[in-house]
């Protein structure tokens, strides 16, 4: 049992892994078995079961056994060998969510898995350079967040320059990265990390850098075969919504992910590791996964706890899209940034891992906390976010302080539960101030699936 948790009138979520119970999608299939699904516009109850029949999760395993208790209210970390005390389940897995992989080539293992690594864009913002990106990517290996698996390195908006080249090419800004992108990217792989990159689906990036459309095919080429980058990080400014692109959302990143494709056909490598950041337009989790490996659930994170929650709860009702070869993004982690108090940070850290969340570092390393070192380097958290048998992530199963399917961004769902390659995992999540009460959970009312 791993059980992270907050000071009594704070924040709360308490974990545990290894209870041996089956997930297969406990927010969309309540305790009763009546089926549970939130309506589109226009959409009949008929057409959800008809559009999600092969998602059915298969009913085999018994319920937890009854009159078991945990109670979230500790303040530190604990760590508890319980064993397998309620049964060892059949492990099966639920369907894939889309048949058709599209453009994404699931033959090389690239994204199977929630990716793990760093990003500069929360901690620098634009002022970025290639110190910066190495400094950071070097203190990856030296206090082992390379061994617990974080593996690539994001280079954000910014290091670019204004204009492209007279032949069509992005290039790499002179004064920041003077040694060029192939450089920097051979010094990564040296550390046995992997390079990740920027780009735009737009004319120009967020900060008005060259953007990508119209130039899809020449940037995948740049990005992979002549600067050596292992990920793309796709944004979603400056969208040409005018007679001459007439594609929508979907169109524009289609685009870069066909080009992706096609050159991953062309050379015989592996596929850039393609990461959608549309921020949730357009419900990206019912058609990004024909297109890439993640893709972005929502507006960007900030280090508050109301940001955290606000997330949560909007994903919360999408938590079920996530499995091998695509997951939602629920941003950058924020811990060690902000006024993010220690209890807030694990909680932040252990709700998008559990939700098989990718997992971005975006602090200071240089300055980093031995907290926060100990938050990001949690092995049992990341095992479950890492798990390679079972894809999907934790769902909620029962809002709490909310009737259920409330859209209640202080107060999202409480009560989660999913499957792990070791049993079941469930999290418990208090945002209640107001009271002083341990917030409890009896296993017996964990869905039986």
């Amino acid at each position: 049992m791993v059980r992270l948790s907050g000071d009594l009138d704070g924040p709360r979520v308490a974990v545990e892994d290894s209870l041996g119970r089956p997930n297969g999608g406990p927010a969309r299939y309540p305790p009763n078995g009546e089926y549970s699904q939130p309506l589109l516009a226009g959409e009949s109850d008929l057409d959800v079961r008809s559009k999600y029949q092969d998602l059915l999760p298969e009913h085999e395993s018994p319920r937890a056994s009854p009159g078991k208790l945990a109670i979230g209210f500790t303040v530190t970390m604990l760590v508890i060998a319980l064993g397998m005390w309620v049964y060892q389940p059949k492990l099966h897995r639920r369907g894939q969510l889309a048949v058709d992989t599209g453009y994404v080539d699931q033959s090389a293992g690239v994204g199977r898995l929630p990716f793990m690594g760093y990003n500069t864009w929360n901690a620098y913002w634009c002022n970025i350079n290639e110190t910066v990106v190495l400094e950071n990517a070097r203190l990856m290996k030296s206090l082992g967040l390379k061994d617990v698996g974080y593996e690539y390195v994001g280079v954000d908006d910014c290091y670019s320059e204004k204009q492209r080249s007279s032949a069509g090419d992005i290039v790499a800004n002179k004064e920041r990265f003077p040694s060029g992108m192939k450089k920097l990217t051979d010094e990564i792989h040296s550390l046995g990390l992997k390079a990740g990159i920027y780009s735009d689906s737009g004319w120009f990036t967020c900060q008005l850098y060259p953007g990508s459309y119209g130039n899809e095919e020449r940037d995948a080429k740049l990005f992979q075969e002549e600067w050596g980058f292992d990920l793309l990080k796709y944004d979603n400014c400056a969208i040409p919504f005018d007679s001459v692109m007439k594609e929508g959302m979907v169109g524009k990143f289609t685009r870069m992910a066909k080009a992706l494709s096609d050159l991953s056909k062309k050379t015989g490598k592996p596929q850039m590791l393609f990461s959608l950041c549309q921020w949730g337009r357009e419900e990206p989790w019912l058609w990004a996964r024909r297109l890439g490996h993640s893709w972005r659930t929502t507006d960007d994170i900030n280090a508050s706890w109301g940001s955290i929650t606000d997330l949560l709860n909007r994903n919360s009702f999408i938590s079920w899209a996530s499995d091998f070869f695509g997951h939602n993004d629920m941003d950058m982690l924020e811990v060690g940034n902000g006024d993010l108090t220690y209890d807030e940070a694990k909680s932040h850290f252990t709700a998008w891992a559990l939700m098989k969340s990718p997992l971005v570092i975006g602090t200071h390393l240089q300055g980093a906390s031995k907290e926060t070192l100990e938050i990001l380097k949690n092995k049992e958290i990341i095992a479950i976010n890492q798990d390679p048998v079972v894809g999907p992530g934790i769902t909620p199963f029962r809002w709490g302080i909310n009737p259920d399917w409330t859209y209640n961004w202080t107060h999202p769902a409480q009560y989660w539960s999913g499957r792990s390659e070791n049993g079941t995992v469930f999290m418990l999540v208090s945002v209640d101030r107001s009271s002083c009460h341990p917030l409890a959970l009896f296993l017996s009312i964990l869905p039986a699936t």
